[in-house]
């Protein structure tokens, strides 16, 4: 590590995601990224205090909760939808508690998509960093990031390149990929028949495709998830009554993976740009290969042919080759690659670069 790191206790606080608490699963995959993160880094000696909304619950940090009315997800929302705030909002509150509290630490980081953190950033004398978890959704939200990336270098991190390509400010973004306790995961080298489907039940991560590959391979499919949409699940389960799915609902990660692991894929059928994916390293570190739609964060993370398939985008007929094709796919490779590329280590090497950068521009 840099002189600057190493010379430096450095005093953290993350301003987690306004749309729900931790552990509630609303937030998606930016919760996970938020709890390994905290996890790494605690492990390395930072002091680390979150600020989230109220009912929060986050091992190895201090958690501040903030209460208010959460915001609507940026994915619900159009190209030219204006900027929101509803009455009373945790994204307010949140940045607020921020603003008072930040002499009291080197370094601010920001798991919020949305537009009023990057707005804040040059009224803060303590350094704003973000982590931007979603692509480009939004005229408003591109232009808001854009002009932090644009004024401070390296304060955008990013999961892959292909999220950070749909800016037009992508060579401004560092890559920071994601992580995993893997010792949480266990490996399953000898799977059950059926096939897995984990992540928000909503109309952008196109879960009816998964459900129609189930209906036509005949394979049990275990759906695992925070229904985020109720009428977008009511409707899969009308147009596809045949279908051998069971809804599980959303796991604490003990439980969930502990039905990925005994899967025999994880099927990822996302109609958007996922900026990365974490419930494909999920199951990776499980052992269980991944079939997925060759689109966004998805196609830089599998291997195709070695840890899965990565199949032409919405196209059922691809997801059900590449489920009749798994016996090529060697499940300890699956494990290997999540060693190699996805651990906590990794994760937390790569952040702390990121800080170094960062704090050296301010």
């Amino acid at each position: 590590m840099s002189a600057v790191i190493e010379q430096s206790s450095l005093r953290l606080l993350f301003v987690s995601t306004p749309v729900g608490s931790l552990g509630s699963g609303e937030g998606g995959g930016v919760e996970l990224t938020l709890l390994n993160t905290v996890q790494v880094l605690a492990g390395r000696g930072y002091r680390v205090t979150v600020l989230a909304p109220l009912g929060s619950e986050v091992p190895n940090a201090q958690v501040i909760g903030v209460e208010g009315q959460g915001q609507v997800p940026a994915q619900t929302q159009t190209r030219i939808t204006p900027i929101v705030m509803p009455p009373q909002s945790v994204l307010a509150n949140l940045w607020q508690c921020a603003h008072a509290m930040q002499s009291d630490y080197d370094l601010i980081v920001n798991f919020a998509y949305d537009w009023l953190p990057f707005f804040l950033t040059p009224f803060f004398h303590t350094p704003v960093a973000h982590l931007v978890s979603m692509g480009s959704l939004t005229d408003a939200m591109d232009a808001a990031i854009a002009a932090v990336a644009h004024r401070y270098p390296a304060r955008i991190g990013v999961y892959t390149r292909t999220q950070a390509e749909t800016f037009a400010f992508a060579d401004r973004c560092v890559l920071l990929g994601s992580g995993l306790d893997l010792s949480r995961y266990d490996f399953c080298e000898t799977p059950d028949a059926g096939l897995a489907w984990l992540g928000r039940i909503s109309p952008e991560k196109g879960l009816e495709d998964a459900v129609a590959a189930a209906e036509a391979t005949e394979l049990p499919l275990k759906i695992l998830g925070r229904i985020q949409d109720s009428d977008y699940f009511e409707q899969i389960q009308r147009q596809f009554p045949q279908a051998p799915i069971e809804y599980l609902g959303f796991l604490p990660t003990a439980e969930m993976q502990a039905v990925l692991r005994r899967c025999r894929a994880l099927l990822v059928t996302s109609r958007w740009v996922e900026a990365f994916g974490n419930v494909l390293i999920e199951a990776l570190a499980c052992g269980v290969p991944v079939i997925a739609y060759r689109r966004g964060g998805p196609a830089e993370i599998v291997r195709h042919g070695e840890t899965g398939w990565l199949v032409e985008p919405d196209s059922v007929a691809g997801l059900i080759k590449g489920i009749q094709t798994l016996s090529h796919i060697d499940r300890w490779a699956c494990r290997s690659q999540a060693e190699a590329e996805f651990s906590l280590e990794a994760l937390g090497d790569r952040t702390e670069a990121w800080f170094t950068t960062l704090l050296h521009h301010k």
